[in-house]
């Protein structure tokens, strides 16, 4: 399993939190929370293409 499920989930979850704070929030502009859910989710998805780069790459020199 790719290391980083367990720490993606372990994150995700307070800020799943403050998401929800953020969106129930009236003061709180709505494209501004939904910028900040599309940069987590293009953050999340080059984070887990690193980590399977480097476990490929790990694969490969360990033979």
């Amino acid at each position: 399993m790719n290391p980083l499920v367990p720490l993606f989930i372990l994150l995700s979850l307070p800020l799943a939190a403050i998401g929800l704070v953020l969106y129930t929030d009236t003061g709180i502009e709505p494209a501004l929370f939904y910028a900040s859910v599309k940069t987590f989710v293009i953050l999340a998805v080059i984070a887990g293409a690193m980590s399977f780069g480097a476990m490929k790459l790990s694969e490969r020199t360990k033979h």
